[in-house]
């Protein structure tokens, strides 16, 4: 009897001990963009964290198996004044470490960078935050060390810009330099796919993504201190002629538009490795000929340009598997044939570059229970054959590359109305045929 009676103590002991009292798992993740001080994260309303670098981070007290965990900003960081905010941050512990967690922190824009493909350069402008005008960074433009730039993107914490160079086969790694936004082109960069036509990256900047027009696939590269390392798998086979990609808020999914099979391939991201799986149902059809793509900032919905088929097609992201649904009312029809297009970091609007006869650029109010888009206003771009778009991260400001004029335009943006007006001095001379912008 007494033997029993042990026995049953040691298995309601491990019992408690596995419910309460068992080991306890780490939370946290990875903070990018933080450029101010006194940032302070906070755990379930009790475990404060105070960060002051771009980087991993934990927080100290562990939490048993099965316990909730809810990530919040207790306090934004000063000077400078930056607006963090947490993806990935609620949960339940499930007999593992939490990683997964993206603190993402934004400031206005301080540089404007344009791809020029036509004079194989880097245009590079300066931003005065108060009133959007640009003035030119001293040595602009800069050489790529490729041919053909077509496409680039700066990394979360605005310390490299990476270039895709279409003719050479290469992406241009370069250096930021966070106070002037020279551009230092480093020794190492990394050979594509052929035909690199889009690159960007995830949320917390673990990885590289290029869309390789020219054999159909999609590069993969990790990142350590701006050098990047193909990953185990890649290149990943996509559509055809893969012409766009954007990574959701969450780095779960990568969405590519295909222009050559009018499709878009998604991909599930292994968050460790990088490698990517095709999601259930991949490719998803799309319109005529989809050129770009935008997902707004709730992870929630995506945007697709169908040049051809004069239309802009939203679909609905399912979160758990990554699959895409078309919304009622999809495709709405554009006035000619819609290339580049950019939502604002508010999830307030769309907005696309038409191009041919129009040359200008139209905003799309988004209704938030539904996704669906409608047209708010429509401006003159300021030049011809407008092609690439990016919104300033403060949502004040929409920058659009003119191919045909050779020139940068930046529109101011009416918050509450969509409305656009060019600011002083719009547009901008850039050099030969400018095809994308990006801003740090």
């Amino acid at each position: 009897m007494k033997t029993r009676m042990t026995a049953l103590m040691v298995l309601v002991a491990f019992g408690l001990s596995d419910c309460t009292f068992g080991p306890k798992y780490s939370v946290g993740g990875t903070l990018v963009g933080l450029a101010g001080s006194g940032l302070v994260l906070q755990n379930n309303d009790g475990n404060s964290l105070a960060l002051s670098s771009n980087g991993t981070f934990a927080f100290t007290d562990g939490i048993t198996n099965n316990s909730a965990y809810s990530v919040t900003v207790s306090t934004q960081p000063s000077d400078p004044v930056q607006t963090c905010t947490v993806r990935n941050g609620a949960g339940t512990i499930d007999k593992a470490e939490v990683t997964n967690i993206i603190v993402s922190c934004i400031q206005p824009g301080q540089f404007a960078y344009v791809a020029n493909q036509e004079t194989n350069d880097i245009s590079a402008y300066i931003i005065d935050s108060t009133t959007g005008e640009l003035s030119g960074v001293v040595g602009s433009p800069f050489a790529s060390t490729g041919t053909t730039p077509v496409a680039l993107a700066v990394d979360p914490d605005g310390t490299y810009l990476y270039v895709a160079n279409n003719a050479t086969n290469n992406l241009s790694i370069f250096s930021i330099d966070p106070t002037s936004g020279v551009l230092t082109a480093m020794s190492i960069g990394a050979t594509t796919g052929n035909e690199p036509d889009a690159v960007t990256l995830d949320p917390a900047g673990h990885f590289v993504f290029v869309a390789n027009a020219g054999d159909n696939t999609v590069s993969v590269f990790s990142v350590a201190s701006g050098v990047l390392t193909a990953v185990t798998g890649s290149p990943f086979l996509a559509g055809t002629a893969p012409s766009a990609m954007q990574v959701d808020p969450n780095g779960n999914y990568l969405y590519v538009t295909n222009f050559g099979s009018s499709d878009i391939s998604v991909f599930a991201i292994d968050s460790s490795t990088g490698a990517l799986s095709s999601v259930s149902g991949s490719p998803f059809a799309s319109g005529t000929e989809p050129f770009s793509i935008a997902i707004d900032p709730t992870g929630a919905y995506a945007y697709v340009s169908d040049e051809n088929g004069a239309a802009i097609s939203a679909y609905a992201i399912t979160a758990a598997t990554g699959g895409l649904t078309a919304v009622a009312g999809s495709p709405v029809t554009t006035s000619s044939e819609p290339l580049g297009l950019a939502a604002d970091p508010q999830g307030r609007f769309l907005y696309a570059a038409d191009v041919t006869a129009t040359n200008s650029v139209s905003s799309y109010s988004i209704a938030p229970t539904t996704g669906a888009v409608s047209v708010a206003a429509t401006v003159a771009s300021g030049g011809t054959t407008p092609l690439g778009l990016a919104v300033d991260p403060s949502g004040l400001y929409l920058y659009v590359t003119n191919k045909g004029s050779n020139s940068l335009s930046v529109l101011s943006i009416n918050a509450a109305s969509g409305a656009l007006t060019p600011v002083a001095g719009s547009p901008y001379v850039t050099d030969g045929q400018p095809r994308a912008v990006a801003i740090d």
